[in-house]
């Protein structure tokens, strides 16, 4: 074999040698972004729901009128916000979990 010809061969392997390792690295930065992605998702659904509870419990403790001395506040009226505050937590909490199942299954 001439000298030509070996050295040929030598360019031939080292550059599988790099494509093999550049697909690898590049698995490797896609891996990360993936993971990075979904960490995102997780803490954004998070900040939307407890921004939605903070919401909630400011709304029940926001102070009224002095109501007259007479009348108690209504422990139905309570319940009836309290339900309403779970609600709308649960509901954002739902909605954040569906969009990051599909953002997921769009990935997969």
């Amino acid at each position: 074999m001439n000298p030509l010809a070996s050295r040929k061969k030598l360019l031939i392997a080292e550059s599988e040698l790099n494509r093999a390792q550049l697909a690898q690295e590049l698995q490797a930065i896609s891996d990360k972004v993936h993971s990075f992605a979904n960490q995102v998702g997780t803490v954004s659904s998070l900040a939307a729901a407890a921004a939605t509870l903070i919401a909630g419990i400011a709304s029940l403790r926001h102070k009224k009128e002095p109501e007259p001395a007479a009348e108690k506040p209504s422990w139905l009226k309570t319940i009836v916000k309290g339900a309403g505050l779970a609600s709308s937590v649960w509901s954002a909490f739902r909605s954040s979990r569906r969009g990051k199942n599909a953002t997921d299954e769009a990935a997969g």
